[in-house]
């Protein structure tokens, strides 16, 4: 799967799981949970344990149908060893040029972490993908629709404040996709390995997704 192809799955299914789970066991029954509610693109986050070894582990693991990136890349070597094992694109919580190179070298979509104007039409500049506003629920909806007015051309997913049942409502205001973390990856039904739970959660964000793209 290229580059453009990934760029386009995200927008098209609207919704990236950030994964932060220190139990590798359960990892799996995670994602696959979280799959048939409707979830198929996962962000594993280097700042779990073995972050590189369970992007292998999904990446050969999962579905064809799952996508598995890494997040919280803060640097050049952390995204090509990420890449190497597997992630299909790079997430960071910053913008830093040379990690969008090393992604693109490798035909994979770089989705940095901005905050200001500036930054973000710095880092569209750069060639990133995708604009990971984050975080998100500082500067809130009003900012998305504030930044898109003179700059239409961004393509932007918050991360931090997107809930279940608002994630439609960031699209209203102008998101191409949304980050979802602890919302969607209830702590207490992993513990509890109540897949169950994820599954309908990942169901309810579906629908708000779907909502908010109709009306």
């Amino acid at each position: 799967m290229n580059r453009n192809r990934v760029v386009a799955l995200i927008k098209e299914k609207a919704a990236v799981a950030v994964i932060r789970m220190t139990d590798a066991k359960k990892l799996m029954k995670v994602i696959d949970a979280i799959y048939a509610g409707g979830v198929s693109i996962v962000e594993i986050t280097m700042t779990v344990p073995n972050a590189l070894k369970m992007i292998e582990e999904v990446s050969k693991s999962a579905s064809n149908e799952v996508t598995v990136g890494v997040g919280s890349v803060l640097n050049a070597e952390t995204a090509q060893r990420a890449i190497n094992a597997g992630a299909r694109f790079v997430v960071g919580p910053i913008f830093k040029k040379e990690i969008i190179e090393v992604a693109h070298k490798n035909d994979v979509p770089a989705l940095p972490g901005c905050f200001t104007p500036t930054e973000i039409q710095t880092a569209h500049e750069a060639g990133a993908d995708i604009i990971k506003v984050f975080p998100a629920d500082v500067v809130g909806m009003a900012f998305f629709k504030g930044i898109l007015a003179p700059m239409p051309h961004l393509f932007l997913m918050p991360t931090g404040g997107v809930t279940l049942t608002n994630a439609g409502d960031w699209l209203k205001a102008g998101a191409c996709a949304v980050g979802v973390g602890t919302a969607l990856l209830d702590k207490k039904a992993i513990e509890s390995e109540n897949y169950r739970q994820l599954t309908d959660n990942a169901k309810t964000l579906c629908e708000s997704l779907a909502k908010g793209r109709t009306s």
